[in-house]
């Protein structure tokens, strides 16, 4: 397969017309051959996504001292604001500065015998300078939730599994994780690591994009292409969770942003649905056509896949948040070198 642009797929025609099981093989295959399609039709008000690349524009307008009012040190739930540079992939810094918002829930109470993923949730941090902001973006959040859902379920029909297959590992407190990015424009001599190669751990990822290019997706080993903007659409991608349930039928694909040129900025919204902090994701049995397809899950040695979904989501957390992860899990930074000494 030699693919040069990304499927583009319609979720109308699973929601709504006659083509469901057209749909569902498109869905299959274009999940388990590349990972990465196009979502049109998907429902979320245009109003709305108006409204939070609106919010997201004043967002990054703040002072700078007013974004350090909400900066990601003051949350151990890795909630809130980080500059550029702050945050680490592959090991080299990543050229974007964000602000991360998760599902508003209070924090969990917990004794030192707890695992020490109990602390992602809790609650988020807002700019007291832009009170505008909260009402949209949790607003977004509830409306990309139920379509994610929607689309999850489609998955698992597409698996020729009950609808209702995957429900059970997000519950009622499904790991709703927002980001807001900017990727400043960078010359050519300084690095062109908007975001580094990577794989995303949890069901589903969505990207609103603006018109600013950037997203690169590798549909094989070491060939590259261009997400490129798609006016009402999103650019999905599916988790590791995902890979991990179907034993590696359906791809977790890895992709990259490159940063704009010098001048220019790009603008950029993500939602990612994953499961409860507390689920254990198990392997699913597909029907045995689909099974012989299955590739089994690709696990990197320096950051392997765990099927516990609360330990998995913190080990991302504590590798690209260091200084996050010095202040707040010591205990947890403690142990897993003494596991590796041992």
């Amino acid at each position: 397969m030699n693919a040069t642009t990304l499927p583009i797929l319609d979720l109308s025609r699973y929601t709504h017309g006659a083509e469901r099981e057209r749909f569902l093989a498109d869905l299959r295959h274009a999940a388990r051959d590349i990972g990465f399609f196009y979502l049109i039709n998907h429902g979320v008000d245009d109003a709305l996504q108006h409204a939070v690349q609106q919010e997201s524009r004043r967002f990054f307008a703040l002072t700078d001292e007013q974004k350090q009012q909400v900066a990601m040190i003051h949350s151990p739930h890795f909630r809130g604001y980080n500059r550029a540079a702050s945050e680490i992939t592959r090991g080299q810094p990543d050229w974007r500065e964000q602000f991360d918002i998760g599902a508003e829930r209070p924090a969990l109470q917990f004794s030192d015998s707890d695992p020490g993923w109990r602390r992602l949730q809790g609650p988020n941090l807002w700019p007291q300078a832009l009170p505008t902001l909260k009402p949209a973006l949790l607003a977004w959040q509830k409306a990309m939730t139920g379509m994610a859902i929607t689309l999850l379920r489609a998955f698992a029909e597409a698996l020729q599994l009950p609808a209702d297959a995957f429900d059970a590992l997000y519950g009622d407190k499904p790991n709703e994780h927002i980001k807001l990015i900017r990727y400043p424009g960078q010359h050519s001599t300084q690095s062109a690591q908007g975001v580094g190669a990577h794989k995303d751990s949890g069901f589903l990822s969505f990207l609103l994009q603006d018109e600013q290019k950037g997203l690169q997706v590798e549909v094989e080993p070491g060939h590259w292409i261009d997400a490129a903007p798609l006016a009402g659409s999103f650019v999905v991608n599916i988790g590791e969770l995902l890979e991990l349930a179907t034993n590696g039928y359906l791809r977790a694909t890895v992709h990259r942003v490159v940063s704009p040129p010098a001048e220019q900025q790009r603008l950029s919204i993500a939602f990612f649905l994953g499961a409860q902090l507390d689920a254990v994701v198990p392997l699913y049995t597909l029907p045995p056509k689909l099974a012989q397809e299955a590739r089994g899950p690709e696990s990197d040695p320096h950051n392997p896949l765990l099927r516990d979904v609360g330990w998995n989501y913190l080990k991302g957390r504590l590798r690209s948040h260091p200084d996050v992860a010095e202040r707040y899990y010591r205990d947890v930074l403690r142990e897993r070198t003494e596991q590796l000494i041992v």
